[in-house]
């Protein structure tokens, strides 16, 4: 495709066909479509390749987002897929969950009112594209160095460590007490956000550069930690951060009031049809739902509701709409597919005996900030109201849930259950213990998957140190 250096001006933003919400809550496929060659091209031409990338820095990973545009644009495919492989383990799977609105795209020099780069679509673009091609990573000069190292958690840091430590000839096994590789990207994200298949393709990819996979393996139980230390030359962990936040609210040990992640699970594994998934599966239809919380999870349950044929569902959120800090795809997509909003509302008791008939709000202002800078919420007295529901889902957050094995090993933590590395300056992201790395939420607490993957890779670069390799 011949260069126009002034595309933005001439064609705008486009984003892939969306599924009408009235079609996609009938079930959970992906909504977003796929471009096309020529759609993908022109709209990588919309890059101005300004003299700071922006978008770049805002990436947690570093994209080197300019170059696989411009790669794109000239019909570059393979050079694009590799060039984005370069930075990122997951790249297909960022492009289609990363909050791109607050990150790379909300960074970009033309979301000024000309319209963002539509960077994410085109990073699924390129990987899904690439892949259906034939491409497939470049590993005819890796070298095997006869290191091995396990890793704890097939999540998004588990994967990126993987990643780097077999392209560098050090050979990964990965651990993870699920049937299944992801974590939450396969149980907890749910499909209409990503679909199974494309988690199990990387799956198929990684296993073909040489990573091996132990599932349904749960260290500690299965496997003892000590083993794992004797029989590898490094161990990374990664288990996530899982216990949730309940908020300790009044009424909140009713039978139905569901915390988040459980309920998210279980409808997953109903949609893969995994053993035992009937008796965990928690059906909302015909159900007034209440959900708590305004992050990304919130909006999961808010849609996996709509999607199970609940009578309505209400999200509430202590500050107001600006204030969220998730994906405002996300939030719009709920708000397109029935979902209502209370904002300004703090919850202070679930209402019920025998069962959940409602949830009392106080409706809240912003006040004085707090030591990190941000505003604190206040109630307003008098301002109690009650809202109806059969049951309430509360997405307040997750914190980290190190296994008892670490500190058995002499893991250090920090007071709020993270695991500290900050005391590692030489070989990054490692533990007290000199054989273990740690990396994702369980070190930095719950965040986003392309911020666990950063941090993985990075481990592995520590590892990569620790054991010599250069």
């Amino acid at each position: 495709m011949k260069e126009y250096p002034l595309q933005f001006l001439k064609t705008p933003r486009q984003d892939p066909e969306k599924t009408p919400a009235n079609e996609r809550t009938r079930n959970f496929r992906e909504i977003y479509g796929q471009y096309q060659q020529r759609d993908a091209e022109v709209q990588a031409g919309r890059c101005i390749n300004c003299g700071v990338p922006f978008c770049e820095w805002k990436c947690p990973v570093h994209n080197y987002i300019p170059a696989w545009l411009d790669l794109v644009r000239d019909g570059n495919l393979f050079e694009a897929a590799e060039l984005s492989h370069q930075t990122n383990s997951l790249p297909e799977i960022c492009g289609r969950i990363c909050p791109q609105d607050r990150l790379c795209e909300g960074a970009c020099t033309l979301n000024d009112g000309l319209g963002a780069v539509s960077i994410g679509n085109i990073e699924k673009y390129i990987t899904d594209e690439a892949l259906r091609q034939g491409w497939r990573p470049d590993m005819s000069g890796v070298v095997s160095i006869g290191k091995t190292v396990a890793i704890v958690g097939a999540g998004p840091a588990g994967l990126g460590a993987a990643d780097i430590l077999v392209r560098n000839g050090v050979k990964p096994v990965v651990y993870d007490r699920h049937p299944l590789i992801g974590g939450l990207l396969t149980f907890g994200i749910p499909p209409f956000k990503l679909e199974k298949q494309v988690v199990e393709t990387r799956r198929s990819i990684l296993s073909e550069m040489g990573v091996e996979f132990v599932l349904g393996t749960e260290i500690g139980k299965d496997i003892a930690f000590d083993e794992l230390l004797q029989r590898y030359d490094a161990v990374f962990v990664g288990t996530g951060a899982y216990t949730p936040v309940t908020g300790n609210l009044p009424g909140g040990d009713l039978p139905e009031v569901y915390q988040a992640l459980p309920y998210l699970i279980g409808n997953i594994n109903r949609e893969l049809c995994l053993p035992d998934a009937l008796q965990d599966f928690l059906d909302m239809r015909g159900k007034h739902v209440v959900v708590l919380g305004g992050g990304d999870t919130a909006m999961d349950c808010n849609r996996t509701a709509i999607r199970q044929d609940a009578a309505s569902v209400n999200c509430t959120f202590r500050r107001d709409e600006g204030s969220m800090n998730g994906s405002q795809r996300d939030y719009q997509a709920s708000r397109d597919e029935g979902v209502e909003f209370l904002f300004n509302r703090q919850p202070t008791k679930i209402i019920g005996t025998d069962k959940v008939t409602g949830v009392e709000l106080m409706q809240t202002r912003l006040g004085a900030p707090d030591a990190s800078g941000k505003a604190v919420t206040e109630n307003i007295p008098g301002t109690e109201e009650v809202i109806a529901a059969d049951a309430v889902i509360i997405a307040f957050g997750f914190r980290p849930s190190p296994p008892a094995w670490l500190t058995e090993h002499g893991v250090a933590l920090l007071d709020d259950g993270r695991v500290d590395v900050s005391g590692q300056s030489a070989y990054p992201f490692r533990t007290s213990h000199e054989k273990v790395f740690a990396g994702g939420d369980m070190v930095r607490g719950a965040d986003l998957v392309v911020t666990a993957v950063f941090e993985g890779r990075e481990a592995a670069r520590g590892i990569l140190d620790y054991l010599d390799i250069n």
